[in-house]
């Protein structure tokens, strides 16, 4: 998602402008409203501008292959931006992923408007702005605060990088299989072809279900 620190006033849930310089993450909450899509970033507020009809296509069919796979596994929840994750106080963030996946162990994380802590699966669509970001800030801030899993699609380039947290604490690179399927770990049971993720339109989430023998 392409992101610009603010320059203006924002607009806050009472219709009054947010004044200018940095805020504290319940100040953020209070006062953007849910119109405002945004990321909190050390203080700052930082804007994300719309997506394009290709990542909103691709995050549409992820979650709801994801979904519907939960669905009947009844082993977490899965949910879209517009949906802020508190990292931890350290690192100063409030970020929106694309995608977030939490087991039903951290269920109790989730508070009404953001998450206050780590999810155990975060995807993020990359844009030509968004990739350094992604593959930078991002990777590092989510790798810090212990996300198990970290999706980095490129659609674009047509390229699925997909990290797993180790047993130091840092990720690594786990490539799909000889034919071409990722499996999850964090999410039970779950994989994709990752060439679903390429096609124009996105494969019917019931189809895709239909193949990895769900339903």
């Amino acid at each position: 998602m392409d992101a610009v620190v603010r320059e203006a006033a924002l607009t806050c849930d009472n219709g009054n402008p947010i004044p200018p310089g940095k805020m504290t993450f319940e100040e953020f909450l209070a006062r953007c409203n849910e119109d405002v899509w945004a990321e909190w970033v050390d203080g700052e507020v930082v804007l994300l501008t719309p997506a394009t009809r290709k990542h909103q296509d691709l995050k549409g069919f992820l979650y709801s292959v994801i979904r519907e796979f939960l669905y009947y596994k009844k082993c977490g929840r899965i949910l879209d931006a517009p949906f802020l994750v508190r990292l931890p106080e350290t690192l100063r963030r409030g970020r929106e992923p694309d995608l977030l996946y939490v087991s039903n162990e951290r269920i109790h994380l989730l508070k009404e408007t953001y998450m206050d802590g780590a999810p155990d699966l975060i995807v993020e669509i990359t844009s030509p702005e968004s990739l350094a970001r992604d593959r930078g800030e991002k990777y590092v801030e989510y790798e810090t605060a212990g996300v198990r899993e970290y999706w980095l699609i490129d659609p674009d380039r047509q390229q699925a990088e997909f990290y797993r947290l180790g047993e130091n604490r840092r990720y690594h690179t786990v490539a799909p299989d000889a034919s071409g399927i990722y499996r999850s770990e964090v999410i039970p049971g779950f994989w994709l072809k990752v060439e679903w993720l390429y096609q124009d339109p996105p494969p019917a989430a019931i189809a895709c279900l239909k193949e990895m023998g769900l339903i």
